[in-house]
């Protein structure tokens, strides 16, 4: 179980990636299919040709944010449909994967990765390693917030809000819809590799299917922590990255057959959706909001 709440933390990073697009900026970001993999690639090609881990999982988040760019600039200077544009880049990053990796799947047991002293120390799927991993997950989730809290993250804000509001003030859309793309698969990437250092490899179909793993950890989260505030709806979004990882365990455990994890994610994203539409649910958020306008009638009364 510690290992699926260590795995939960890494694929956090992504799912605060699709967190950016698919909620403050509102695109259907397919290109994480491909940056992922993308990431694992070029931080294993670089660690196995002798750079450090360090500049070598750095050089994995560069390539993933030149993969969002890319989709970026088909989408806003090209005229390309969102979605058509994500699948694109995701089609052409296999082949480029491939051609970085030159095979389907490159070792790192026996390579210096960033996780070789935990892994030497049988720290791995740990309270140790947990604790390390929640705390870079946090510190990811901090820089975020505060990001989105700028000037420039407002304008990313605002671009998902209204595009025509925004454009008014003097504000580029291109731009912003560029940064984020850009911004959201570096952390995708990232991920991609601390994954591949994790598992000890990066394979071509490490990221097949994964956008549907990011949007259940967004979703499951803010089922679980519902808040317009971006400090509890990104943190929410590090929790259902672990319900979600948690449950595919659980699942597994229970007799699952591995090749069904794609079924159980799609399942969980179902009943994610459909869970804030049941009558109890609807009913606990009523009187939340009730208690919250007493709140506020009340603090009136005393001014």
């Amino acid at each position: 179980m510690l290992s699926a709440l260590d795995l939960g933390l890494i694929y956090g990073l992504m799912a605060l990636g699709v967190y950016i697009t698919f909620r403050v900026l509102d695109f259907p970001d397919l290109t994480v299919d491909g940056s992922f993999t993308t990431g694992a690639a070029v931080t294993a090609s670089a660690i196995i040709a002798g750079q450090s881990p360090w500049l070598a999982t750095a050089l994995g988040a560069v390539a993933g944010a030149a993969a969002g760019l890319v989709t970026g600039l088909l989408h806003t200077k090209g005229s390309i449909n969102p979605l058509l544009a994500g699948i694109l880049t995701q089609i052409a990053l296999y082949s480029i994967n491939l051609r970085i990796m030159g095979k389907a799947n490159l070792p790192l047991l026996r390579t210096d990765t960033m996780l070789s002293g935990l892994r030497d120390a049988q720290l791995l799927a740990t309270w140790t390693s947990a604790a390390l991993f929640a705390a870079v997950a946090i510190a990811f989730m901090l820089a975020l917030d505060w990001f989105l809290n700028t000037d420039l993250g407002l304008a990313l804000q605002a671009t998902g809000d209204n595009q025509r509001m925004i454009r008014a003030q003097g504000v580029s859309t291109d731009a912003t819809k560029i940064l984020g793309l850009a911004l959201s698969n570096a952390l995708v990437a990232l991920a991609g590799g601390l994954i591949a250092q994790y598992q000890g490899f990066a394979d071509i179909g490490m990221g097949i299917g994964l956008i549907v793993a990011g949007l259940a950890s967004v979703i499951i989260g803010q089922a679980l922590l519902p808040s317009r505030r971006f400090i509890f709806a990104t943190l929410a979004v590090l929790i259902g990255s672990v319900v979600y990882r948690i449950v595919i365990q659980l699942a597994l455990q229970a007799g699952f057959d591995p090749n069904d994890t794609k079924l159980i994610s799609a399942v969980l994203v179902v009943a994610a959706l459909l869970l804030p539409r049941l009558a109890v649910f609807r009913r606990l958020r009523a009187r939340r909001r009730e208690a919250l306008l007493a709140r506020a009638q009340t603090g009136e009364a005393r001014a």
